[in-house]
C-alpha cells in the first residue's frame, strides 16, 4: 500500500470534482476547491474521519468494497479505478464479464435524477445504484450479497420480493425475468454468474424449472409497468431504459404521464419517501 500516493490521488480527485458534478448544491459561502471531505464520505457511505485518515496517510488499508465505493463517489473511470486499487495494495478488478463499476457518464445522469425513480442494474438484474424515489417505490436493493442480488433469483426464492407487483402480473414477471436470465446465460456462458444462478434455481425452485423449460427469450421488459405500493396503492409508470454498451448495465427511469392519477401518486411517493428518510 502506497500511503503517500494514495492520499495525494484521493485529494486531487476530490478537489477536481464540483458539487454540481455529483448532484449536490454548491451553497452561497463555499470556499473549498472541489468537494468537501464530508461530501465524498457521504457519497461513499463512509465516515468523514475514515477519509480524513486516508488523505493524511494514516488510515488502515481500505477493503475492496470500500475502494469500490470511493471510486463511485469520485466518479472515477476504469483506468482511475484500477490505479486506486493498486495504490491501496489490491489487484485491479477483472474487467472481463460483468462489472459493478458504473461509468462516470452514467453516474452524472443519475445525479440529475434525484427527484425521479431511477436505478442502475446489471444484465442479471443486480441493482448497483438507486435514487431515493426508487428506494421509496421498490425498496432498498443495493445492499444485498451473493445470488440474492439478482432480481430473478429473489423472485423464485424470496416470495416477499413479489409484493411490489400486482398479483395478476406475477406470472408474466416470472416469465420475463427468466427470459432475460436466459439471454444473459447465452451470452456469458455456463461458467458465468448467470450459469451459477440458473444451476441454483433449477436445484431449489420447481417453479423456475418449469418456466426455464419453456425456452422463452426476451431482451427487455415491457415499457409500461404496474406497481403495488403500500402507501399510494397501484401505480402504472413508463420505464425508459438506457443501455451502457461498455458495461452492459442499464439505467431504468420511471415516469408518469403528466396530469394523470399516476402522476399524482408518484408525487405523493416522493413525499412519503422524504418523510421515511427523515424518520
Amino acid at each position: 500500500m502506497d500511503r503517500p500516493q494514495l492520499a495525494e490521488f484521493l485529494r486531487t480527485r476530490r478537489e477536481a470534482l464540483q458539487p454540481e458534478d455529483v448532484g449536490l448544491s454548491r451553497g452561497p459561502r463555499r470556499r473549498t476547491p472541489g468537494l468537501r471531505r464530508e461530501e465524498v464520505a457521504q457519497l461513499a457511505g463512509m465516515s468523514t474521519d475514515y477519509l480524513n485518515r486516508l488523505e493524511q496517510q494514516r488510515g488502515p488499508q481500505p477493503s475492496v468494497q470500500m475502494l469500490a465505493a470511493i471510486a463511485r463517489a469520485l466518479h472515477l473511470d476504469l483506468d482511475e479505478r484500477d490505479h486506486l486499487f493498486r495504490l491501496a495494495g489490491h489487484p485491479a478488478p477483472d474487467r472481463v464479464g460483468a462489472s459493478d463499476h458504473i461509468s462516470p457518464g452514467l453516474l452524472r445522469i443519475v445525479d440529475r435524477l434525484h427527484d425521479t425513480p431511477a436505478q442502475v442494474i446489471t444484465e442479471l438484474g443486480e441493482v448497483l445504484l438507486q435514487t431515493e424515489p426508487a428506494r421509496a417505490l421498490l425498496g432498498e436493493l443495493t445492499g444485498r450479497e451473493g445470488m440474492s442480488r439478482s432480481t430473478v433469483h429473489r423472485w423464485f426464492t424470496e416470495p416477499e420480493s413479489r409484493r411490489i407487483y400486482p398479483a395478476d402480473d406475477h406470472e408474466m414477471r416470472g416469465r420475463i425475468f427468466t427470459a432475460e436470465l436466459r439471454t444473459a446465460y447465452a451470452r456469458l456462458g455456463r461458467d458465468s454468474a448467470a450459469g451459477a444462478i440458473v444451476a441454483d434455481l433449477l436445484r431449489v425452485s420447481p417453479e423456475f424449472a418449469t418456466v426455464w423449460a419453456a425456452h422463452d427469450v426476451a431482451d427487455k421488459h415491457p415499457r409500461s409497468k404496474r406497481f403495488a405500493h403500500d402507501g399510494v396503492g397501484e401505480v402504472t409508470l413508463e420505464c425508459q431504459t438506457l443501455l451502457d454498451t461498455d458495461t452492459n448495465q442499464r439505467l431504468l427511469v420511471f415516469t408518469a404521464r403528466p396530469g394523470t392519477e399516476d402522476a399524482e401518486k408518484l408525487a405523493l411517493l416522493r413525499v412519503l419517501g422524504t418523510q421515511r428518510m427523515s424518520v
